[in-house]
């Protein structure tokens, strides 16, 4: 059963909670297939053995938690693929914060356009006052995450954060209206902090590049004519579904829906510097090279994408696996995983609530992607 965000809305506060800490993909449509797939290739640069015993750990619930999906592709190919019962190659499975970066890859064309600079203040009406120090955050300073803005991503206990607020509660109605409300903690560009609100506002700026309306279905509709034109249908991506607040703002912070296999397409698509399966160049070379490229308060992260450097904060396996190695990460251990120096992409869609799973889930994977030459 499809569930939308509508839906998700009158679940409350203690139940939408619960789904963001613990029941993740259960907002995917399930497969009806009593018998889930496993398919792995004989004649890829891996023994089939080999991968197999890669993979097999991965499912292992007690130590990994819930691994809905596991996908393997090599130069644009599936070499292999698993799924939990209940899931297969037609299930949309709920991204999270992987959402984050087909959000960076959206700026990207509306930089490419010439709608959105990277280096220029942001237009946002709400920072336009007179001394207000907000109003020098810049494009770039929001994809890094060093915009400064008071934003707490995890509170303790969980629902104090401004996260949870944000999607669930009294900043539900007009998510990015509730990030743009925030006041400034620290001076634009001076320190790394992870927030999902920096996300909902890149949103709110692209959206109201397509449209002057304030009617939430006009904003809807151009937001979604824009992802339909110029990424879903080039970029093979025909399961990419988003959701939108009641405002008509993308939630491109955490709530984008695909199947395993587009999760593993849209990899692929950052692998091959932007051009689609068939070559065509959907985003510039320079963009990849903007999200690739480490930030000044985090070298572990660029814009709105993991990079595998060392870090404090860092959510990727560093010493593990490539160092050019780069991650979209979602909530408690999914992953799309690219190694452009092993032809490589790795997507994993699961539910991995324990620190420890967590941390088996990212060594597994480090070692799936050890089997493959550089």
């Amino acid at each position: 059963m499809k569930r939308e965000w509508n839906s998700v809305k009158r679940l409350g506060l203690g139940v939408a909670v619960a789904a963001l800490v613990g029941a993740g993909g259960m907002w995917s449509v399930r497969a009806a297939d009593p018998q889930p797939l496993y398919r792995v290739s004989s004649d890829a640069v891996v023994s089939e053995t080999a991968l197999r015993a890669a993979i097999d750990p991965l499912f292992d619930e007690a130590d990994m938690g819930d691994t809905r999906a596991l996908l393997v592709m090599r130069d644009g190919q599936v070499i292999a693929e698993r799924y939990a019962p209940g899931f297969g190659p037609d299930t949309k499975l709920l991204s999270w914060s992987i959402a984050k970066s087909v959000t960076a890859v959206l700026v990207g064309l509306m930089v490419s356009d010439g709608r959105l600079a990277l280096d220029s203040p942001v237009p946002v009406d709400a920072w336009r006052q007179p001394g207000d120090p907000r109003g020098r955050i810049t494009l770039r300073q929001l994809l890094t995450m060093t915009s400064g803005l008071d934003h707490v991503e995890d509170g303790d206990p969980l629902p104090a954060g401004d996260t949870v607020r944000m999607l669930f509660t009294d900043g539900a109605q007009d998510m990015s209206g509730f990030a743009e409300a925030k006041p400034l903690a620290h001076a634009p560009g001076s320190t790394f902090s992870y927030s999902t609100g920096s996300t909902m506002i890149l949103t709110d700026l692209m959206t109201r590049m397509l449209t002057n309306s304030d009617d939430p279905d006009a904003r809807r509709r151009a937001m979604q004519m824009f992802i339909d034109g110029r990424l879903k249908a080039p970029g093979r991506l025909p399961s990419l579904t988003p959701e939108y607040d009641a405002a008509g703002t993308m939630i491109g912070g955490s709530i984008v829906h695909m199947t395993a296999r587009d999760y593993g397409r849209f990899g692929e698509l950052l692998r091959r510097r932007g051009r689609s399966p068939t070559g065509h160049q959907i985003l510039p070379e320079k963009w990849i090279d903007i999200m690739t490229t480490p930030s000044a308060r985090n070298p572990a992260y660029g814009a709105h994408l993991w990079l595998n450097r060392e870090s404090s904060e860092s959510a990727l396996m560093p010493g593990q696996a490539p160092a050019s190695l780069f991650g979209c990460v979602g909530h408690n251990g999914q992953y799309i995983l690219v190694s452009p120096s092993q032809r490589l992409t790795v997507v994993r869609i699961g539910m991995s609530p324990h620190k420890e799973q967590r941390v088996a889930v990212k060594t597994a994977l480090a070692r799936l992607i050890g089997l493959f030459p550089g």
